[in-house]
């Protein structure tokens, strides 16, 4: 959420910036509506040093043996009034708090504008594999091979979900043990959140009220039910919800696994047959919760981590700065780690690392004591895909295959496949 201050300081700036992400505002409503609850606030704290200063008579004319009959009639009034402000203050924080709930997160100032046909390729890693033979697509593949089973998948939860198989299954499980061991490595906290969250952490996020069509509700949709995560930084950047931490244990850094579960899961063209979009996928996730002073060194951290994973499973990736308009809604920065199809012959993003500084802190009031001020700050929230499986086991079986058919596993995964070093078809 986009703190009023900062609207009131700048908004043409603020105005600016939403519009490099195609939203076009107009602040007059909501400055207007904050100037008129302004002056009530002042009303209010005007009425309340006078009923203090009409209840500081009470001793003085108890003493005298004066009649405060009067006193407590002008107190009950002044009362009143307060509590009558006081709803219309309530009433406008209400009418501000929607219009604000609803912005984006201006993006940060070098992001350009527009969406993904401004989106700029940082750095391209590791050599683009060449083959001296006809390959083959990762849906044939794993077929072939019985790693997924596609038809089955359907015949069990409809389009966009698949089944696990034999090695397949082992090829998954490698990839979330791999995923979480380099997590542990570097210091990350394992979570395992509940996958059924409230309608108060979709909020949090940044993802309702807007968005909140694009995920699964266990009953009816409205703030009283529940629905399935769509990522695992729904629950994390939750956790503290309410909270104030001190500011001695900032930097937090988590890592979850989950299933992702989505309704908007894409168009299933043709040429995303198989595993490259579904309505449920695993994913590990990491999320930070800083100082506004450690948000920039832990975004960068972020992103060397997820494209590490890339990097050392020996697959050809790039890295993408988004365009404010292909940053989501609660962003204000996002990169993206998109691992090599070669069948498709595109890149496809596998981890996104973004930051929403303090806009999602707003939204669930996460704060931090700053140490020598005293004062409670919002928290700034950062996560990023550590990673997504999807799209690596498309990634893999493509760039991995050899002209019989079988798929060398990247040297990253053998220790979690017993040693296996070459996936070939079984009988």
């Amino acid at each position: 959420m986009i703190s009023i201050d900062l609207i009131k300081t700048d908004p043409e700036k603020i105005k600016g910036l939403l519009e490099k992400k195609g939203c076009v505002v107009d602040f007059t409503e909501v400055l207007n509506l904050d100037v008129e609850r302004r002056k009530f606030i002042q009303e209010v704290e005007n009425l309340k040093s006078q009923k203090n200063k009409v209840s500081s008579q009470i001793p003085t004319f108890k003493k005298e043996g004066k009649d405060t009959a009067s006193i407590f009639e002008e107190m009950k009034t002044l009362g009143n009034k307060i509590e009558t402000l006081d709803k219309k203050v309530e009433d406008l924080d209400n009418s501000i708090w929607q219009i604000l709930s609803v912005l984006p997160n201006p993006p940060d100032e070098d992001l350009l504008r527009g969406g993904k046909e401004n989106n700029k390729v940082l750095r391209q890693v590791n050599k683009k594999p060449e083959f001296s033979f006809k390959p083959k697509n990762h849906y044939d593949l794993c077929v072939d091979l019985g790693l997924i089973d596609y038809d089955r998948g359907v015949k069990l939860a409809g389009n966009g979900c698949w089944v696990y198989r034999g090695v397949g299954a082992m090829l998954e499980w490698a990839l979330l043990n791999y995923f979480v061991e380099q997590h542990l490595k570097d210091g990350y906290e394992f979570i395992l959140p509940p996958h059924m969250l409230s309608y108060d952490c979709g909020y949090g996020a940044g993802q309702f009220p807007k968005f909140s069509d694009e995920v699964y509700w266990i009953d009816n949709k409205d703030e009283k039910s529940k629905f399935l995560l769509p990522t695992a930084e729904t629950a994390l950047v939750n956790l503290y919800k309410g909270e104030i931490i001190p500011e001695e244990k900032l930097p937090m850094k988590f890592f979850a696994y989950t299933p992702c579960y989505r309704r908007e899961a894409g168009s299933y063209r043709q040429e995303e047959r198989g595993m490259i979009r579904g309505h449920q996928f695993n994913k590990v996730e990491m999320v930070q919760i800083t100082t506004p002073e450690q948000s920039s060194n832990a975004f960068e951290e972020l992103v060397g981590k997820a494209e590490r994973l890339v990097k050392d499973l020996g697959l050809h990736y790039q890295v993408s700065k988004l365009a404010a308009g292909d940053c989501s809604a609660s962003m204000r920065r996002t990169y993206d780690i998109e691992v090599w199809i070669p069948s498709m012959e595109i890149y496809k993003e596998v981890s996104s690392a973004s930051n929403a500084g303090d806009y999602q802190a707003r939204r669930n009031n996460t704060k931090f004591r700053n140490k020598d001020t005293k004062k409670a700050e919002f928290v700034h929230t950062l996560n990023a895909s550590g990673l997504a499986t999807s799209r690596l086991i498309p990634a893999i079986v493509e760039q991995y295959q050899n002209e019989d058919g079988s798929i060398t596993i990247p040297e990253a995964l053998r220790k979690f496949m017993g040693g296996l070093e070459v996936i070939k078809k079984q009988n």
